[in-house]
């Protein structure tokens, strides 16, 4: 099967390679990164995160990918589609929007630029009605991305993950719909 693969002007969302995985976790396994998603991983922790992405791309042909830099091959982070599945959570199956750059990526507008590339393959590639964003309510750029992409905050869809205590536990939730985005400005 030939490699999954979104060019932006900037940026390459793709699957993953073996030689990825170190890389990633080198990059975004730090305290700043990783902050607001629970804590840094161990060993196991990344393992088990991986195996997660794996797996999700297996069932449903795509998950978050790897984001490299077109320029030079640099691996930022990750970017994609995935369906919500967390414990409790009140959008179990919904299209699902993510993103995770190193810190020396942030403030450059790459993760504006992949989820662009993400939402927009959500909707005209993969056939969603509605993209989610998830968060907690601490994390304000994450969620301060998810507004300038035109998503709309839904309180009545925040949920407790049970795996996290606080301030990881509360989950918020964005949507757009695909009409939505259609209508909106993503440059």
């Amino acid at each position: 099967m030939a490699e999954f693969r979104l060019e932006t002007d900037r940026l390459a969302l793709r699957d993953w390679r073996e030689q990825d995985w170190p890389r990633f976790f080198a990059g975004t396994n730090t305290p700043a990164v990783m902050r607001w998603l629970g804590g840094t991983l161990d060993d196991e922790g990344q393992m088990r995160q991986r195996e997660r992405v794996e797996a999700c791309h297996e069932r449903n042909g795509f998950c978050f990918w790897a984001v490299e830099r077109r320029d030079d091959g640099e691996l930022l982070g990750f970017c994609g589609l995935k369906r919500a599945d967390a414990p409790g959570s009140t959008v179990t199956g919904e299209f699902e929007v993510g993103w995770r750059f190193r810190e020396d990526a942030w403030g450059q507008g790459y993760a504006k630029e992949a989820a662009v590339a993400a939402i927009s393959a959500g909707f005209e590639r993969f056939g969603a009605d509605e993209i989610v964003a998830l968060t907690v309510a601490g994390n304000s750029p994450s969620w301060g991305l998810m507004e300038r992409l035109g998503m709309t905050r839904r309180p009545e869809l925040d949920y407790a993950d049970g795996r996290y205590d606080p301030p990881w536990r509360d989950t918020i939730v964005y949507s757009i719909a695909a009409e939505e985005w259609r209508a909106g400005e993503h440059g």
